[in-house]
């Protein structure tokens, strides 16, 4: 597997046999994200004394940082069931109506990227988060009615790595709405501590700290990034797990100091070297990199804008001194060769 696969691996397709044992089942287990936590912690009391279904719930934030997860949780503390999809995979609004129609009381409908739900599916959401009801059109023509069918009530829980593109009327629905944030490194220090015990594994505080700081910010990250590093431990260095060996492990995956891997360093390279620096737009970029523009914006950009490498601006992106200093390279050069 390419270095640039396995990156993007965590962010596009988790390995259920690897990542579904290390969710947290408890508020309690999930670390960081704690104002969060105590928002969650206090409505999910509150429903269980008036014995009530949660308020709706949207999650967003970068992919990787626990929303699938805190979907989860959410079940398992009020006891009920989670019935996960996608907004790709609701094509029409007879798929909703199946997933609607199959809900019991106090049920919890995940729906993963839901800034990709179809506009007349969004729509036809609305009655069922409001009123627990679903308008049905019966016949076609000149005998065509609608009837309402009346839902179990439920919760329904989003999830999105873009918020702009959620409609308004869509986002004033939820009760419950917030944004997680990177990691700090004592935080996925403390997940990565976890995982290893989960895992059976012996790593050294110095390993951990290592894999912490090279890991986006990302728990996901993390633990893809512990799992490879316990492969190359086992193959190379006698299943011993020190820094020296997360350095030689990482070093393969080309993941560098700060956890920059080849795209992201490709990113800054094109943008310094093939238009001094910018400003360059989001499709042109895409397209000298030879990747997706919406792998580029929602998995490379935030993090790079959040190290302070690239800017954005009205014209396209622009690479910040950082970048230059950390490719080693001088501004000017082109100007100057």
């Amino acid at each position: 597997m390419t270095t640039k696969n396995y990156i993007e691996s965590s962010f596009c397709q988790e390995d259920e046999t690897f990542e579904v044992p290390l969710r947290p089942q408890g508020l309690a287990e999930f670390a960081g994200q704690d104002s969060i936590r105590e928002r969650l912690e206090v409505m999910i009391g509150a429903a269980k004394q008036r014995n009530e279904v949660l308020g709706h719930c949207l999650f967003s934030g970068p992919p990787g940082l626990g929303k699938t997860t805190l979907a989860n949780i959410l079940a398992k503390a009020m006891g009920t069931n989670i019935i996960i999809t996608s907004g790709p995979l609701i094509e029409k609004a007879g798929d909703l109506a199946g997933v609607l129609t199959n809900l019991k009381e106090g049920d919890i409908l995940f729906i993963d990227e839901l800034h990709r739900l179809h506009s007349n599916v969004e729509e036809y959401l609305y009655p069922p988060m409001e009123d627990f009801v679903l308008d049905l059109m019966i016949d076609k023509g000149a005998n065509a009615r609608s009837i309402q069918l009346k839902l179990p009530k439920f919760t329904l829980v989003g999830a999105t790595t873009r918020t702009g593109m959620i409609t308004s009327p869509l986002r004033s629905r939820f009760a419950f709405s917030a944004r997680l944030d990177y990691y700090e490194p004592q935080v996925l220090e403390q997940i990565l501590n976890r995982t290893a015990r989960i895992l059976n594994m012996n790593v050294e505080k110095d390993g951990v700290a290592e894999i912490a700081r090279r890991s986006r910010g990302t728990p996901r990250i993390a633990n893809h990034l512990l799992r490879w590093v316990r492969d190359y431990a086992q193959m190379r260095a006698n299943n011993k797990i020190s820094q020296a060996v997360v350095n030689k492990a990482l070093e393969m995956l080309a993941i560098d100091q700060l956890g920059f891997d080849e795209t992201d360093k490709r990113i800054l390279e094109i943008i310094i070297d093939h238009y001094d620096g910018g400003p360059v737009g989001l499709n042109t970029l895409a397209v000298a990199i030879g990747e997706d523009k919406n792998t580029l914006e929602e998995v490379h950009e935030p993090y790079l804008i959040m190290q302070g490498f690239i800017k954005r601006t009205p014209r396209g992106r622009v690479a910040t001194d950082s970048a230059y200093k950390h490719l080693g390279k001088s501004k000017g050069r082109m100007e100057n060769s």
